[in-house]
């Protein structure tokens, strides 16, 4: 990220890479989708790691596209253009029609493992032409940023997705201690990068981890937090305000 300070019209210094930037939002603000639920996004304020509850982790997932000849800004182009696709099956992510921009939002449904599916979204806080940030709603998995970015490293592009998160609240905490919220976080971006690397041409991707666990405490003062779990709240949703629907309908 270019942060090298230049001056704008009339004099006032500026981040020359300001455009890249999401401007600051006091809400999440999302256009009705007929193929995703906005439910647990609309409304919502985005959360860092601070306003998680969890114990923080940093999670590094990379992948080298050995024998690809191929630039980091075309990797990123590719995948900024077909970013769903490299997703595993049964995960779904509805981005904007505009693509990924700096402050657009993308709704999504995913397997967060123990049974559970999530309805929530994301917002695109940061994209230049070699890397692009989320930020994460209220209500989901876990409160912070993921950061997809590449590199060249030896005469080879790299491809990394780092992720700085604390679960949200206590019950996706529980989720994390019992090991499945880990488990398919890790299998989720390891199954994402081997299937970019293929399409780049790579036929054996491996895909390397480092978990650092940054803050070992929780914040109590965070446990309200649990108000606005997506799973519960798309759960309650699935069993009771659409049935209910449904059932006014026919009537």
């Amino acid at each position: 990220m270019n942060t090298e300070p230049t001056k704008a019209t009339g004099g006032v210094v500026v981040p020359r890479d300001t455009e890249n930037w999401a401007k600051p939002i006091d809400h999440l603000r999302v256009s009705p989708s007929a193929t995703a639920s906005s439910l647990n996004v609309a409304g919502r304020q985005v959360v860092g790691p601070l306003q998680g509850f969890g114990q923080m982790w940093q999670k590094t997932y990379r992948v080298r596209l050995s024998g690809a000849k191929v630039s980091p800004a075309d990797v990123i182009a590719v995948w900024k253009a077909r970013f769903p696709e490299f997703w595993p099956p049964g995960n779904h992510f509805y981005g904007p029609l505009t693509g990924i921009a700096p402050g657009e939002i993308g709704l999504i449904n995913v397997n967060v493992g123990g049974g559970m599916r999530l309805s929530t979204g994301v917002m695109v806080i940061y994209a230049d032409a070699e890397s692009f940030t989320f930020m994460t709603p209220e209500g989901h998995m876990f409160a912070g940023w993921i950061n997809f970015s590449t590199t060249e490293e030896d005469s080879a592009t790299v491809v990394q997705v780092q992720a700085l998160i604390r679960a949200n609240d206590p019950i996706y905490e529980m989720g994390f201690r019992a090991g499945f919220g880990h488990r398919s976080e890790d299998a989720f971006w390891h199954q994402t990068l081997e299937s970019l690397a293929r399409h780049i041409g790579v036929a054996r991707p491996s895909v390397q981890q480092q978990v650092t666990c940054v803050d070992p405490r929780m914040q109590w003062a965070k446990i309200g937090n649990v108000r606005h779990n997506a799973a519960i709240r798309a759960t309650l949703y699935r069993t009771t305000a659409r049935p209910l629907a449904r059932r006014l309908v026919q009537t």
